[in-house]
Formats: structure tokens, C-alpha cells, sequence
């Protein structure tokens, strides 16, 4: 789990470091904004392939939870796609939406033991760190 949340942490970076250049810096603000709106998408996306990997490795008598899991994973991508389509503040406070949404659906899949309480921990911190990254950069 070190390696988890050393990575996880590091996956951050771009989030603060794009929104502190479209806070701070003027000539890179629009580059910024749009650079952090498809990272966001990226991660969303990624979020949602962690579910089909879970579904996957899933024991048989965890079958009918797969179709929820499967959903989870096809859904963020989807979202993402959509945040990528939105004007540029628009995508970034859906992207935020959305990440904190997937926090909260994991921490009730926690509860019903499908994912790690663990690895919900992680997903909080880094879902609203990066949530707080993409609505500074939106109010910018």
C-alpha cells in the first residue's frame, strides 16, 4: 500500500501544478486550464478501470456485483469524455463532481466489503485533493 499512495501522491502534482500556473501565471492560464481538464479526464477514466480489475479478479460467489462493477468502471470514462466536451470551466467542475462521486460510491462499496477500506482512505485524499486542485483552477 506504500507504493499506492507514493504514486497516488505523486499523481497530485500535475493537478497543483496546473492550477497553480492557470492561478498564477498569466500567459499560461488557458493552456493550463485545458491541460488540466484532460488530466482530470484521464484520471477519472483511470478510476473507473480500477473497478474493472476488481470485477475481474472477483471470486465466483462475487458475480452479481459484477454488473455494478463493470457500470463503475464504464461510467467515469464517460463522464470524463463528457467534462472534455463542456467549456473549459464547466469540465473542470464536473471532473471535480465526478471524483469526489467516485470516492463516495467506493466508500459504500467499502462498507458492503467489495473494495478496501485501505485503499477508500487513499481514494478520499487524493479525490479531494485533486477535487480541490480542479475548483481553484475553475474559480480562476
Amino acid at each position: 500500500m506504500r507504493l499506492a499512495w507514493t504514486l497516488g501522491l505523486l499523481g497530485l502534482l500535475p493537478f497543483a501544478g496546473l492550477a497553480l500556473v492557470a492561478l498564477a501565471v498569466t500567459g499560461w492560464h488557458d493552456w493550463a486550464l485545458m491541460a488540466l481538464r484532460a488530466y482530470g479526464a484521464v484520471i477519472l477514466s483511470f478510476l473507473g478501470a480500477v473497478h474493472w480489475g476488481v470485477a475481474l479478479r472477483a471470486p465466483e460467489a462475487e458475480a452479481p456485483t459484477n454488473r455494478q462493477r463493470l457500470s463503475m468502471g464504464v461510467l467515469p470514462a464517460l463522464v470524463g469524455w463528457a467534462a472534455l466536451l463542456l467549456p473549459i470551466k464547466s469540465g473542470l467542475w464536473l471532473l471535480a463532481a465526478a471524483l469526489v462521486a467516485v470516492a463516495a460510491v467506493e466508500q459504500w462499496a467499502s462498507l458492503r466489503g467489495f473494495v478496501s477500506g485501505p485503499y477508500v482512505v487513499l481514494r478520499w485524499v487524493l479525490s479531494l485533493s485533486a477535487g480541490a486542485c480542479l475548483l481553484a483552477a475553475a474559480l480562476a
